[in-house]
């Protein structure tokens, strides 16, 4: 594991990070589109990062780990639809200034493209209060668990690895595992990583 800049993730240096990275987007055109949010939220200005788990009774993907986020609306951008979902999900409210930016656009095995957006919370002014119909647990995972290196598997049949980022015990697999390494990769290192070619598991598409 990488030291984590833990007590340099500015929300300066996250900017700069973001506004040096080219971003790839995909013709959203016959897809479903999606965005979640990559928020982070500082407690005496340390840093972490809001991860959820969906509850066990929803229709899709029930029970796995999950960035705040959803479908976007007509009408709306990709950030916009970001913190709107963070709202709804989390009870965290974050002005349009707070999108510092994006990541890739990842597809999923279900069929949408997912824009993951850079929100910078900052200090809360209120408790995070989780909508309990869309979210069981939330967790603020440190810059320091952040930075684990992932485990890139081998599937029989596919030349696309398959990504494993361990947090508190668990396995935790794309999409959303590939896009907290890549926001990882370029936030807290620089590095402009691709995870188009990562794999995803079967379940990704339930």
């Amino acid at each position: 594991m990488t030291a984590a800049r833990e007590s340099t993730l500015t929300r300066a240096a996250c900017a700069a990070a973001l506004e040096s990275f080219d971003v790839r987007t995909v013709e959203r055109a016959g897809h479903r589109c999606a965005a979640v949010a990559l928020a982070v939220v500082t407690t005496d200005g340390v840093p972490s990062l809001l991860l959820t788990v969906r509850p066990s009774t929803m229709r899709a993907h029930p029970g796995q780990f999950a960035l705040p986020g959803g479908g976007i609306d007509a009408g709306e951008s990709p950030g916009e639809a970001a913190l709107r979902e963070l709202e709804e999900e989390l009870g965290v409210q974050a002005p349009p200034s707070s999108v510092l930016g994006h990541l890739d656009d990842f597809v999923t095995r279900s069929g949408y493209v997912i824009t993951p957006v850079v929100v910078w919370v900052g200090e809360l002014d209120a408790p995070i209060r989780p909508n309990a119909e869309e979210v069981e647990y939330v967790f603020q995972v440190s810059m320091a668990e952040l930075d684990h290196d992932p485990q890139f598997l081998s599937v029989p049949g596919s030349a696309q690895p398959l990504i494993e980022w361990p947090f508190r015990g668990a396995r935790i697999f794309a999409p959303t595992a590939a896009m907290i390494y890549q926001f990882r990769e370029v936030a807290l290192h620089g590095r402009p990583t691709r995870v188009d070619e990562l794999g995803q598991p079967d379940f990704a598409s339930r």
